[in-house]
C-alpha cells in the first residue's frame, strides 16, 4: 500500500497545475505512517474549506483511512468508528462525485480492488440472508455503483435487491446500467479479479431469482453473457449446465 500510494502521489504531481492546486503530501505521509485519525481530521479540514472542498483527494484519503481502520479491531470497537467500513463506501462515493472524469481514479487501482472485494463480499452475504438482508445489500451495492459505475456486477446485484423489495422500476433502470457497463467492459474475462468474482456471483443469483419467477429464459440470457469468461470455473460450470 505504501509503494502504491507513492506511485499515486507521483502521478498526481505530474498532473497540470490547473487540475488541482494541492497534492496533499501531508495526507499521504500521515496515511503511510498509519495515523488514520490524523488523516481524517486533516482531510475533513480540507473538505470544510471553501478553497479546497472541490478537490477530490481529501475525500479519497478519508475513504482509504476508514477502510484501513475497518480492519483494525481497536477502531471497530469504538462507537464513532464501528461503521467505518460502511462509511468508507460513502466517502468513496463523495470522492467520485468530485472526480467524475477519473483524473485520479486509476492511480489507486489497488485500493478500488480492495474496497470492491470488501463491499462485494459483505453485500452478497447480506443478499443471501434473504428478506432481512436486502436493505443492507441494496445500500452496499448502491454505494458501489456510485463510486465505480463502470463495474457491472454491483449493478446486477442492485437490480436484484430492488426487485426483491418491490422496486421494479428502479430494478429495470439498474438492469439498463448493468448492460451499459457490460457493453463498455468489452471482454469481461479481462476485468480485474475482484470484478469478475462479483459478476459471476451476481449472474448466478440473477438466474436463480428469474427461475423462481418462472422466467428461466431471462436467467439463461444473463448466464450466456458470462459463459465464455466463467465456464472454466467449476461452480459456474456446474450451475450453468444444471440450469
Amino acid at each position: 500500500m505504501k509503494h502504491f500510494l507513492t506511485l499515486g502521489l507521483v502521478a498526481t504531481l505530474s498532473l497540470p497545475t490547473f487540475a488541482q492546486k494541492h497534492v496533499y503530501e501531508d495526507l499521504l505521509v500521515k496515511f503511510v505512517d498509519e495515523k488514520y485519525e490524523d488523516v481524517l481530521a486533516k482531510a475533513q479540514g480540507y473538505v470544510d474549506n471553501d478553497e479546497t472542498k472541490k478537490d477530490p483527494l481529501p475525500y479519497l484519503y478519508i475513504s482509504m483511512s476508514l477502510y484501513e481502520m475497518s480492519k483494525i479491531e481497536k477502531f471497530r470497537a469504538m462507537e464513532e468508528y464501528k461503521k467505518c467500513d460502511k462509511d468508507a463506501l460513502k466517502w468513496a462515493e463523495k470522492y467520485r462525485k468530485k472526480d467524475k472524469n477519473k483524473e485520479f481514479f486509476d492511480n489507486y487501482a489497488d485500493f478500488w480492488s480492495d474496497l470492491n472485494t470488501m463491499a462485494g463480499e459483505s453485500g452478497v452475504n447480506f443478499y443471501e440472508e434473504g428478506a432481512k438482508g436486502y436493505s443492507k445489500a441494496k445500500q452496499t451495492f448502491d454505494a458501489m455503483t456510485g463510486y465505480y459505475p463502470e463495474n457491472p456486477g454491483p449493478w446486477l446485484m442492485l437490480a436484484l435487491c430492488q426487485y426483491n423489495t418491490n422496486l421494479a422500476k428502479e430494478g429495470e433502470l439498474s438492469m439498463k446500467s448493468f448492460q451499459t457497463a457490460m457493453t463498455n467492459a468489452g471482454d469481461i474475462s479481462a476485468l480485474p479479479e475482484d470484478q469478475k468474482k462479483l459478476l459471476k456471483a451476481a449472474m448466478m443469483h440473477y438466474a436463480t431469482y428469474k427461475d423462481t419467477k418462472g422466467d428461466k429464459s431471462a436467467g439463461k440470457a444473463i448466464l450466456d453473457q458470462g459463459k465464455d469468461a466463467f465456464i472454466a470455473d467449476a461452480d459456474f460450470k456446474t450451475f450453468y449446465e444444471g440450469y
